[in-house]
């Protein structure tokens, strides 16, 4: 079985928007930028062999603030310019339900599933609560990156770090 690195989007891949000090996804390809040291992440990972995988709840599709097409481009246009394996999207809300939602595990078992993947020697990278108990609910060790949002964070996580770059410096020391 294969190790994998399931990484959230908006605030660890990408800039998320903070709207009283809460994260927003961005709404277009215009507003997606990269936050730096993510492509040197990437390719330090998949050096160790790691599959990199991103997992992220979009609700603003359900909620009907973005089209489902806009987050299709933006998560394609990451796919190529960051070099990620895979991505896996929940476009619903906490009202829908459903089984892939974060901090419900259902991307990272789909991922795992499709990709093969030991979860026992795989991290989730978040930097919400949602992303960590996902991780946990999966059976991954954790890293939240504090972006110092206004909010609880409900669960501990295994490590912790400022960034990507930062969390992938601890991951090679393991």
């Amino acid at each position: 079985m294969k190790k994998a690195v399931f990484l959230d989007r908006d605030g660890v891949v990408n800039k998320a928007f903070i709207r009283n000090g809460l994260p927003t996804p961005p709404i277009s390809l215009n507003e997606l930028e990269i936050l730096p040291g993510v492509k040197e992440s990437i390719l330090r990972l998949k050096k160790l062999n790691y599959i990199c995988l991103l997992v992220t709840n979009q609700p603003d599709v359900s909620r009907g603030k973005i089209e489902k097409k806009n987050v299709i481009e933006m998560n394609n246009f990451l796919k190529k310019e960051i070099e990620l394996d895979d991505i896996f999207a929940c476009y619903h809300d906490d009202k829908d339900n459903c089984k892939c939602r974060k901090p419900k595990p259902g991307m990272i078992i789909q991922a795992s599933k499709k990709w093969d993947i030991d979860v026992r020697k795989s991290f989730m990278i978040g930097d919400r609560w949602r992303d960590i108990q996902a991780g946990i609910n999966a059976g991954c060790k954790t890293f939240f990156i504090d972006n110092n949002y206004k909010e609880d964070k409900l669960v501990e996580a295994s490590y912790t770090s400022a960034n990507l770059l930062g969390a992938v410096i601890i991951i090679e020391k393991l």
